[in-house]
């Protein structure tokens, strides 16, 4: 075995850690901006509510928040002998079923009818699905939403997901009509409010099965202060699938198969971080999925500067991984053994975070989707790769 093999910070046991099951948020904090916030700068933690943000942005930075909008991509069809099922649509496929419908996605459409991708009935018919109870559900069978309309099992990927197409309704239309909002499976008991608040008050391009959690917190009020203060507000398009919250199960984190997202960085706010940058300001990401796409596109850039564009990213960061772009990170407490504790160890160093949530443990701060938030004021020093 190599001395990397043996590294513990590729160890997947490494980004473990204990939390008692009552501090999953189920419900969000009344008020967006008044969940609590956690402010990690250096090896300092501050306990703040999250309204205070403001006080840690500085004149001249960007915050770059992800736009999605999250479809109402979860399904509860009948099997034919009147069993119950549940279909979680993941994300577009082409009309020969074999890759991600590149051509027009949600958002994409969106932009271009000038639609709600939900309400539009240009949306694929064929997707690619989660499927339970997966062992009972085989290619070739129908899942009823009326007796007239509903899913067809077209196909079987390598991972276990399934290929469905919609019959006898559009894809739209059924979200419109049938569709819940995909909240995480450990929401056992979700507000009566769920589908607007599974939602960031700036979602504007629907095309994610999963939110952008980290911008559960703001509100236009507090975007207006933001600006106010001399910060700028930017946005990209992020659209999130649900393999980002999937745990690794490899000893080695290396191992891991990452899944590949779509983002889109509009020119605007590749100029606004080129702005920030040249005049000494920070660039703040809201969550990992605004991290990624801008730190994907700078590696695609000789001078690791972002670039406008639409692109696919199967990027991981994990400890040892180069930052080129992003200063501060806002970011929700995450589940032990995911990417997306990865990242946040990657960028602020392993044992300072996990350090930070055990404290938040300790003082029951509420974690994941719904839970409170984190700002990362600045990366740590790069680790060797």
């Amino acid at each position: 075995m190599s001395e990397s093999a043996g590294d513990e910070r590729f160890r997947t046991e490494r980004y473990d850690y204990p939390l008692p099951l009552d501090l999953i948020a189920q419900q969000p904090a009344p008020a967006r901006e008044q969940s609590r916030l956690l402010v990690l700068d250096g090896d300092q933690l501050l306990h703040e509510r999250f309204e205070d943000i403001v006080r840690h942005v500085q004149p001249g930075d960007v915050l770059v928040a992800n736009d999605t909008r999250v479809l109402p991509a979860r399904f509860l069809p009948k099997r034919r002998g009147g069993g119950k099922a549940q279909v979680l649509l993941l994300h577009p496929v082409g009309e020969a079923a074999s890759r991600p419908y590149e051509a027009g996605t949600t958002a994409q459409m969106a932009a271009t009818t000038g639609q709600d991708a939900t309400t539009t009935s240009e949306l694929p018919q064929t997707w690619e699905a989660l499927v339970r109870p997966g062992q009972r559900v085989r290619v070739g069978d129908r899942l009823s939403l009326t007796a007239e309309a509903g899913f067809e099992i077209v196909g079987r990927t390598p991972l276990g997901t399934r290929l469905v197409r919609f019959y006898g309704i559009t894809a739209s239309e059924a979200m419109k009509t049938f569709g819940q909002a995909p909240l995480p499976p450990y929401i056992k008991s979700p507000p009566p409010d769920a589908a607007e608040r599974y939602q960031t008050v700036y979602a504007t391009h629907p095309g994610s099965v999963a939110a952008p959690t980290a911008g559960f917190h703001f509100t236009k009020d507090l975007i207006a202060a933001i600006t106010e203060h001399g910060a700028e507000w930017a946005t990209l398009t992020l659209d999130v699938g649900a393999g980002t919250f999937r745990p690794v199960k490899t000893a080695d984190i290396r191992d891991h198969p990452m899944h590949a997202e779509r983002y889109e960085i509009p020119e605007s706010t590749a100029i606004a971080i080129r702005r920030a940058k040249s005049a000494g300001g920070r660039v703040i990401a809201v969550g990992s999925t605004t991290l990624r796409s801008l730190e994907d596109s700078a590696r695609r850039d000789s001078n690791g500067e972002v670039h406008a564009g639409s692109r696919w990213t199967d990027l991981f960061v994990y400890p040892g991984f180069q930052f080129r772009v992003v200063d501060a990170l806002i970011t929700n407490f995450h589940l032990p053994r995911t990417t997306l504790l990865m990242l946040v160890c990657a960028f602020a160093g392993t044992q300072r975070v996990l350090t930070a949530y055990a404290e938040a443990a300790k003082l029951r701060y509420r974690f994941y989707s719904f839970g409170d938030a984190m700002l990362i004021a600045a990366r740590a020093p790069q680790e060797p790769s």
